[in-house]
């Protein structure tokens, strides 16, 4: 079978990890970098991950070369100014690995229906330096809708062999809303009360915080047609390594834009929009706020 070509748009710790493992299962890979990137990027990214140490060359561009496959991996803040870099006519697929859901909609009014392919990764990866890259989890899953199948289906049995959990997933709603009943509320608590997801669950008064948050998000997800479980929730969650950091609590500490309105804006706009009480989601949404200047508490855009 022919190898697919893949571009990456956002190298930080996600796209720089999905870059690493499929170049080193051979496929073709490019990353798309700001232009003014370019020049001082390293010719190899390296990775350090329970997958496996190692490095592997990737080609680079200014601007998105005609690929099978477009993996978009920027924060959800980004997405309006980096979309610029890629043309309609030159990509075959797009697969957006962004928190959230909206996102889903802007891509596809840009680039048509059937070119996005919706999935999520759920996994903790950090660009600490250009082409460094560390995957800190123990896991990676990654799940495509099922319209995806007959792209990637070959792509994703090559990455679960190498330490991903992979799976295809029918229905949509399932699959957007099951990330975000089990990030947004991790993400909100662990920032708004600055611990590591250990730190949460030791804490009987944040830990009930954040199981309301969790409930409150999937009464929202039910109601929006999803087929989610609280208690799968709140079980996975105690499986997480005790000092995993969400990507939200690292944005806040080094002063970078939160994703709040991607990752707590569709429980708060869906709750309110069909009456359900989301007390818990905004009393933590407004303590994240607080922490923020340019966020003044209550606000989710």
């Amino acid at each position: 079978m022919t190898a697919l070509r893949h571009a990456i748009l956002g190298v930080g710790g996600v796209g720089g990890l999905m870059a690493a493992c499929l170049a080193r299962l051979g496929d073709p890979i490019t990353v798309v970098l700001r232009g003014e990137a370019l020049a001082t990027y390293p010719k190899q990214l390296k990775l350090e991950s329970p997958f496996g140490n190692f490095s592997v060359p990737v080609a680079r561009s200014a601007e998105v070369p005609p690929v099978d496959v477009l993996w978009i991996a920027v924060k959800a803040t980004q997405l309006d100014a980096l979309a610029a870099l890629t043309h309609p006519e030159s990509v075959g697929s797009i697969v957006p690995l962004l928190n959230g859901i909206n996102h889903l909609d802007f891509l596809r009014s840009k680039y048509g229906h059937e070119k996005v392919i919706a999935a999520t990764i759920a996994v903790e990866s950090e660009r600490v330096a250009p082409g460094h890259i560390i995957h800190r989890s123990p896991f990676a899953r990654l799940s495509v809708s099922s319209a995806g199948r007959p792209l990637l289906a070959a792509t994703l049995d090559q990455l679960q062999k190498m330490g991903f959990e992979c799976r295809f997933v029918e229905d949509e709603p399932t699959l957007m809303w099951t990330k975000i009943v089990f990030l947004a509320p991790i993400a909100l608590a662990t920032t708004a009360f600055n611990q590591p997801v250990g730190g949460v669950m030791s804490n009987p008064s944040r830990k009930a915080e954040w199981e309301a948050c969790v409930r409150e998000s999937c009464a929202v997800a039910l109601a929006e047609g999803a087929e989610v479980d609280a208690d799968a929730v709140f079980a996975g969650a105690s499986k997480l390594p005790y000092d995993m950091r969400s990507s939200m609590q690292k944005d806040v500490e080094r002063g970078n834009r939160p994703e709040l309105d991607a990752i707590a804006g569709p429980i708060i706009r869906a709750g309110d929009r069909l009456g359900i009480e989301i007390v818990a989601t905004k009393r933590l949404l407004s303590a994240v706020a607080a922490r923020v200047l340019e966020w003044p508490p209550g606000r989710t855009d």
